[in-house]
């Protein structure tokens, strides 16, 4: 019997907009304070309309094989039974970023 699939719901800010995609996998990846997303899906629809913001989505993330998103950009991370739609939205209200300690140069090193 074949393991289930996993399918993940990401969801982050980015350039004062929301971000909503579907990926197979997700990590937290070899880089410090960044989290690891691998196999975006996009729904192949096989309807005449065309949602926009999926299709920018593909296109900004065409040949992507990994990407690597602030983990203070994740809004939520949930693993979902079936892919939706990625899409894009306008962030509405106030989309605050979690605290992070700054540790520069002389600082925090007491």
């Amino acid at each position: 019997m074949a393991a289930p699939e996993h399918i993940y719901r990401v969801i982050f800010h980015s350039q004062g907009k929301v971000y909503e995609i579907y990926a197979r996998k997700v990590a937290d990846g070899g880089l410090l304070g960044f989290v690891q997303i691998e196999s975006l899906t996009f729904g192949e629809r096989t309807q005449v309309v065309v949602d926009p913001s999926e299709e920018r989505l593909k296109s900004e993330f065409a040949g992507v094989k990994r990407t690597f998103i602030p983990m203070h950009a994740i809004i939520r991370i949930d693993e979902v039974e079936k892919e939706g739609a990625p899409k894009i939205t306008d962030a509405e209200g106030k989309v605050t970023h979690f605290p992070m300690p700054f540790y520069g140069p002389g600082r925090g090193r007491d």
